[in-house]
């Protein structure tokens, strides 16, 4: 079951499925069909396709993300950014519109499929991993932003060119703030504020669409005063039609570029909304899989006359906070929309654009964790930097180049980090209400330390990146402090790799010829194995090894200078009682 459920994973949901996430499911993709509607008509027109072609990509590709993605909530299928580069890429080849474009960008969108399956399948999904969780918070705030002022206009009935950049927008609506439609308005806000109403009063009831009928109603009375209020319009009856992208040896090296910029913006966009419902859901999602629904969504979509697509926040955040419960959620969303399409396109065709701003403002604001901005800039400093610059970017550019700034970030606050590990100086030290003494780092409490051995802890694995910063502080130690016995506690080193084993031996060389040595503790089985397996544990000294503190302070203890010993008045280890002391009386005897 569990090697099918890897080829197939909607098996493991279906399983969860009962009576009341059903029921769930039902509401919410009942909202979420009618929350498309308007929406893949708009990206289609972006992307330069016929209008009903954003309609056929919303009832194929979620039906095929939700079976073998691995996110409760995410829904795909057109979306804003993809549309604008899908546009970008075929109109050098194509009229916009055109029955040659059309093709193209069919044959784009299976190439761009291909290209996530195959990063799928290569488990290619790991790399998510690197992208700092405050890139998602801050693409998604800035990502609510964008979409709360681009319903704001239909709210207002003030007129904003298509393509306006988020501080343009901002100005044309303070430009023509005295041009606003009060009838508009009243829809509006009699919308957004009836769905907060039932949320609060009746948090179970699906306040979303109960909000959008209100400002059905309320544009259905209005309408005896104005013709002002835009609604829908007519939608095209039928099922998306079997198609066939170019697969000619011309259009598929031309494409190929640009299907692979789209396969990437589409995995980081899927993965980036996945994420941030994830961490409000409580899911753990599966990053490689997302990757293989997104690709097999995009292949079979591209012939069901469906263009490229991924996760989007809009209609993932509505299927959210309209209680769905599993991926059957975006199948009945699918669905509901041939249904509507089918047989209510009529009526649909009546609702409010004002109404369905109202519902998306809820939403946007929804997106927004609050809280975990708050602990980011309370905390963090440089978590905060990516914060920032992420959000700025995604309200002042492109989404795409604020996704890969936030990520460049990551990588690169990730770099920094382990290129420089904590390396701790541990001492003996007696921890609230405990007489015995225990070794802990210095940076806590200072303690009095050995003047000839010094222990230090690296909290790092030892790499190519690491190990010169290592090897500095180890410098720093012979050099300034003239300790020539250093012992490591390797408790934290996951991994060292060869340019970690050529560092430690250079700096244990030269202690050796300063009459010291270098000594490690703790370290981990595959680390140990690894390291004999290259005659590191060879080179440095079987006897250089010790499986606890006690047992490396014993023996190391031995081989330091008895000189210098008898004139210490440190104290440190219990085996300082073995000194012959005649200015000294000895202290309690320590533990380690």
């Amino acid at each position: 079951m569990i090697q099918l459920a890897k080829i197939f994973p909607f098996i493991l949901w279906f399983r969860l499925t009962t009576i009341e996430t059903i029921k769930a499911d039902f509401f919410a993709g009942l909202t979420g069909a009618i929350i498309v509607l308007p929406q893949s008509v708009a990206f289609a027109t972006i992307a330069g396709m016929p209008p009903e072609y954003g309609l056929y990509t919303a009832m194929v590709v979620p039906i095929i993300a939700a079976l073998f993605g691995s996110s409760f909530h995410l829904v795909s299928g057109p979306t804003t950014a993809i549309s604008i580069v899908v546009f970008a890429a075929v109109s050098k080849y194509a009229a916009p519109g055109s029955e040659e474009f059309v093709a193209l960008a069919l044959t784009l969108t299976f190439l761009a499929g291909v290209y996530q399956l195959v990063f799928g399948l290569a488990k290619f999904g790991l790399l998510v991993n690197f992208v700092s969780h405050n890139v998602v918070i801050g693409f998604t705030a800035g990502a609510a932003l964008l979409i709360a002022s681009s319903q704001i206009p239909y709210i207002l009935g003030i007129h904003i060119p298509r393509g306006e950049g988020f501080i343009n927008t901002w100005i044309d609506l303070y430009s023509g703030v005295g041009e606003f439609n009060i009838y508009l308005l009243i829809v509006g806000l009699g919308t957004l504020v009836s769905a907060i109403i039932i949320k609060l009063v009746r948090p179970k009831f699906p306040y979303l669409l109960i909000g959008m009928f209100v400002g059905g109603f309320l544009a259905f009375y209005l309408s005896n005063f104005t013709d002002s209020i835009e609604t829908v319009g007519v939608m095209p009856a039928y099922f998306p039609p079997l198609s066939s992208p170019n697969f000619s040896l011309n259009s598929l090296k031309s494409l190929a570029p640009e299907a692979f910029a789209i396969a990437l913006l589409g995995l980081i966009e899927a993965s980036s909304i996945g994420r941030s419902i994830a961490t409000k859901s409580n899911q753990r999602i599966n990053p490689s899989q997302e990757f293989i629904g997104q690709g097999t969504s995009n292949i079979v979509g591209s012939f069901f006359s469906g263009y490229a697509s991924s996760g989007s926040f809009t209609r993932t955040a509505v299927n959210f906070e309209s209680g769905a419960r599993t991926p059957l959620s975006a199948i009945l969303a699918a669905l509901f929309l041939m249904v509507i399409v089918l047989l209510v396109g009529p009526l649909i065709s009546y609702l409010p654009l004002a109404a369905m701003a109202g519902i998306i403002l809820i939403v946007a604001y929804n997106l927004i964790d609050f809280q975990s901005i708050k602990k980011t800039f309370t905390y963090s400093k440089s978590e905060s930097v990516i914060f920032t610059a992420t959000f700025l970017s995604t309200l002042l550019f492109e989404l795409e180049f604020a996704i890969y700034l936030g990520v460049l970030l990551s990588l690169m606050l990730f770099i920094a980090k382990t290129s420089a590990p904590e390396v701790h100086t541990l001492a003996f030290g007696s921890p609230p209400g405990e007489e015995i003494r225990k070794l802990q780092s210095i940076r806590k409490t200072p303690l009095v330390q050995c003047p000839q051995l010094k222990i230090i802890r690296i909290d790092m694995s030892i790499y190519f990146g690491s190990i010169n910063h290592i090897q500095k502080q180890i410098s720093q130690i012979v050099d300034n402090q003239r300790i020539y016995h250093i012992l490591i506690v390797a408790s934290g080193v996951n991994f060292i790799d060869l340019a970690g084993i050529e560092g430690l031996l250079i700096e244990h060389r030269r202690l050796k010829a300063l009459n010291g040595n270098l000594y490690l503790v703790d370290v981990k089985s595959s680390t140990y194995e690894f390291m004999e397996k290259v005659n590191f544990v060879n080179e440095i000294g079987r006897e250089n090894f010790f499986e606890s503190k006690e047992e490396a302070i014993h023996i190391v203890f031995d081989r330091l200078d008895r000189r210098k010993c008898e004139k210490c008045q440190a104290l440190v280890f219990k085996e300082c009682q073995s000194v012959s002391y005649t200015h000294l009386t000895l202290p309690t005897i320590y533990s380690v």
